[in-house]
């Protein structure tokens, strides 16, 4: 994504209306949709989360660089796209550690190797390098629970990041062999995954707004005009790639950690504070916001993200996801948020059949567990209702 196409500097439905007005100039008719809303009642909303995403300025650093007698891979920074980009992220740091001037060292397979970080960059790296053959990781990280890549919502298209223009080329690279590895689990052709991955229809204002206009004609088939009825007499048109993947991110993660004790890769709870803390020669730098003081990284930010939790709803209606963006504006905090609306078929673990959906969200760069901004949840959930036209 570049500077002149950040994904939340997005254009509004109106991009979508004049879409649908030259198509039936052109004799084609969009189709219609029926969609019935989420009940957004109270008793129908669970739980307010909070997250942080690592977002970097400039684009993630995936590199290889020498400090000492120590050789790292640095491979973090994502923002809101580490599930979007994590497998193919983790495959092209890996190769280019194993393809540099050291693959000689790790022609050894038996190498020790550590990943600093358990959040879905880490564990995607720790799996790659055991696939690869690679038997002596051991990942350090100071929790293993209740990360950023646990909430995370789950779709497949590249936000909340901040590329410059020669990074964007691999960026889509990278986003396209994502997406190959998890059409392989949605449709049931990776053995060492059982579930975590649904092709769904997936919405979006316009093809711009999608992100995922790289992959048309790659690895997903060109959107298609629609109007979605939502049968209580508000209509909102829009494209879809019926092709969209929705990860379930929990599960994923609970099977990625599955992966990794039956594999024998070793998981150290502690907190990394110096490369020279860790006594293996080759390092995976996957540690997220903590490269901000690991790397002295100072173009490493949080990006602040409020999500609600839905409960209690049926789970054949839920079978889509959407992502509109609505605009800038300022936080309680003076900070600078864009909102957006998104709905996503998300799990927490251990929910009920039930307990599912998500809402989202919000980008509020700088923002911490100090400035928590809470009023950004009656926000988000008044712009849901408006979407649906439920207010």
């Amino acid at each position: 994504m570049s500077h002149s196409s950040r994904r939340y500097f997005l254009q509004s439905s109106a991009v979508g209306v004049a879409a649908l007005i030259g198509n039936s100039a052109l004799g084609s008719t969009p189709d219609i949709r029926k969609i019935t809303p989420p009940n957004f009642n109270d008793a129908y909303l669970g739980q307010r989360i909070l997250c942080y995403r690592p977002m970097r300025h400039g684009s993630p650093n995936l590199s290889v660089v020498k400090e000492g007698n120590k050789i790292i891979a640095h491979n973090y920074g994502h923002g809101g796209s580490g599930w979007t980009l994590g497998p193919g992220s983790a495959n092209y740091v890996n190769e280019l550690l194993i393809n540099s001037q050291y693959a000689m060292d790790l022609a050894n397979k038996a190498t020790p190797i550590a990943i600093i970080g358990a959040g879905v960059i880490g564990l995607f790296t720790a799996y790659d390098l055991n696939k690869r053959g690679f038997s002596n990781i051991t990942i350090y990280a100071d929790r293993v629970d209740s990360l950023t890549s646990h909430n995370a919502g789950g779709l497949l298209a590249p936000v909340s990041m901040d590329n410059s223009p020669e990074m964007q080329v691999t960026i889509d690279r990278i986003g396209v062999e994502a997406y190959r590895f998890y059409d392989g689990i949605a449709k049931n052709k990776n053995k060492d995954f059982k579930g975590g991955a649904l092709i769904v229809p997936t919405y979006f204002n316009n093809r711009q707004d999608s992100g995922l206009e790289p992959y048309v004609g790659v690895v997903m088939q060109p959107a298609k005009e629609v109007i979605l009825d939502f049968g209580n007499g508000t209509t909102r048109p829009m494209v879809v790639y019926d092709d969209g993947i929705y990860m379930d991110t929990a599960t994923l993660m609970g099977e990625l950690h599955q992966y990794i004790k039956a594999n024998k890769i070793k998981i150290v709870k502690k907190k990394i504070n110096s490369f020279a803390e860790v006594q293996q020669k080759f390092i995976f730098n996957c540690s997220g916001l903590g490269s901000n003081q690991l790397a002295n990284d100072a173009e490493v930010v949080p990006v602040q993200g409020h999500l609600i939790m839905l409960k209690n709803q049926i789970p054949q209606n839920m079978n889509y996801m959407i992502l509109v963006y609505f605009g800038e504006g300022k936080t309680e905090a003076n900070q600078k948020v864009k909102r957006s609306f998104y709905i996503f078929p998300k799990r927490l673990a251990n929910s009920t059949p039930k307990d599912i959906g998500v809402i989202g969200g919000t980008f509020i760069e700088g923002g911490n567990p100090n400035t928590p901004n809470l009023k950004e949840f009656d926000l988000l959930l008044k712009g849901a209702k408006e979407f649906y036209g439920l207010s």
